[in-house]
């Protein structure tokens, strides 16, 4: 009975302490977002792809008695699920010797904030001071997040587009000044919301400046327009990237793309779509570039049917260029699917670290250009006999082991896998793949092949022995 009452008391101060923690934090988010105050917030947004980039400046500073560590970030719950990508960096210096040094960025929640606004937390390098202030320069990308209106169109119809968004930043923090700059593709704008110190020049929307603004203020803008890009979606990419010590890196790329735009209506005419391309399938693309590493060779390009011919490779030493060509155009709606292959020099990508394990440096995300993948996976082959693999990756992805037989192998090789959903080109980053490896396995297939002869041969000798012996 003691013992019971003991644990039961132990139970009743760790859910008491857990309690006074998860409050104490909660009161520390409150108070710091009660001590900063943002001075001017820039912020402007490129609508020129399908693929959305908000760069956006806050000249923070606070007006409270104690440091400040975090700076809060917060989004609507439809941007939020849309967010590909989030980076930060605080200025340092001035004009030409400004720099830009990056600072951590982790999703965070605040439990009171109103209407469901979600929020990323920025840790500056140094506490900012009561008083003082600092330039934080932002940048985060949306995708899937241009809404094509009309649904559906012809093949001679060009393509329109709605962007939803807030004249005003969404922030935790009172506000005394900001501005926000929409960049459309052209300067055909079916219709913008008109607020007061609202401008239009050209390609270039302004909103703003507005003074005084309360936390967490929303002011809801729709901009109705023409965006005729090619809405490139990659809905699933699998990389495979094959190790061999012998001196090669084989990559081979599994793609699966859709024009993800309005949808197609009516008849295809490819005659109207050649002889009048500038007005006929504005919306669709018949061509996508693919940089691949420099030195490539070996590259081809297929499908289910066969070899695609249709294609152009420009290399030079420091970047190479395939210009892909589906069998058909793509409009909104239409899908292909393709693979790609070449092969690269082994000394380019692999390396050995200061502790004698080796490592593969390679690119992570998506080779085609201003494209949106919703699925990718990188699939790691490591030669025969590796063993304890770790993945480095600039930013979070799922990650599992797997087993690959091929020719000539034994126990089978490891597969580093992996996963990472909603990559635009920014994820384009290198990646290592650290592993130890023996070299007394690089002569186990040699082995295997002059055993495999050997035995070939004896058999084949005694195989005419018998003959000859049945022929006497």
């Amino acid at each position: 009975m003691a013992a019971e009452l003991r644990l039961g008391g132990a139970a009743l101060i760790l859910a008491l302490f857990f309690s006074i923690s998860s409050h104490f934090s909660l009161l520390t988010a409150s108070s710091s977002s009660q001590d900063l105050q943002i001075l001017n917030a820039e912020r402007r947004i490129d609508l020129t792809s399908h693929i959305i980039k908000v760069f956006l400046t806050l000249k923070i500073e606070n007006t409270g008695t104690s440091p400040v560590s975090e700076v809060l970030l917060a989004f609507p719950p439809t941007d939020f699920d849309r967010l590909a990508l989030i980076k930060a960096a605080v200025t340092a210096g001035k004009r030409k010797k400004k720099t830009y040094l990056p600072l951590d960025v982790k999703p965070t929640e605040i439990p009171d904030a109103p209407n469901g606004a979600k929020s990323f937390s920025i840790s500056l390098l140094n506490p900012l001071g009561k008083g003082e202030n600092a330039t934080l320069e932002v940048l985060y990308v949306l995708t899937h997040s241009l809404e094509p209106f009309p649904m559906e169109i012809s093949q001679s119809e060009s393509q329109l587009v709605y962007y939803r968004d807030s004249a005003l930043l969404l922030s935790p923090y009172y506000v005394k000044q900001q501005t926000t700059f929409i960049k459309t593709p052209s300067t055909k704008v079916e219709s913008f919301t008109r607020l007061e110190s609202t401008n239009r020049v050209g390609t270039e929307l302004k909103y703003g400046p507005y003074t005084d603004r309360a936390p967490y203020s929303f002011s809801p803008i729709i901009v109705h327009f023409e965006n005729n890009n090619p809405f490139a979606v990659v809905e699933e990419l699998v990389r495979e990237v094959e190790i061999s010590h012998w001196g090669n890196l084989q990559i081979t790329e599994h793609y699966k793309l859709v024009h993800a735009g309005a949808r197609h209506k009516g008849v295809f005419s490819r005659v109207e779509y050649q002889s009048r391309p500038a007005f006929s399938g504005v919306s669709s693309f018949r061509k996508i570039l693919a940089r691949l590493p420099p030195r490539v060779h070996s590259v081809y390009y297929r499908d289910d049917i066969g070899n695609i011919s249709s294609s152009h490779l420009r290399t030079d030493y420091q970047k190479s260029e395939l210009e892909i060509e589906p069998r058909y155009p793509l409009f909104g709606g239409w899908k292909a699917t393709f693979v790609i292959g070449y092969g690269l020099p082994l000394q380019d990508f692999l390396f050995e670290s200061s502790d004698g394990r080796r490592y593969l440096n390679f690119s992570f995300g998506c080779p085609l250009a201003d494209t949106v993948v919703d699925k990718l996976t990188i699939k790691v082959v490591l030669p025969e006999g590796s063993k304890d693999p770790y993945v480095v990756t600039p930013f979070p992805v799922e990650q599992h082991l797997e087993t690959k037989y091929s020719y000539l192998d034994v126990v089978g090789r490891t597969v580093v896998v992996l996963e990472k959903k909603n990559v635009v080109p920014e994820h384009g980053s290198p990646f290592q793949v650290y592993y130890d490896f023996k070299p007394i396995f690089m002569l186990a297939e040699p082995l295997m092949l002059a055993i495999a002869f050997f035995l070939f041969f004896v058999a084949s000798i005694a195989y005419m022995h018998i003959d000859l012996t049945l022929s006497k």
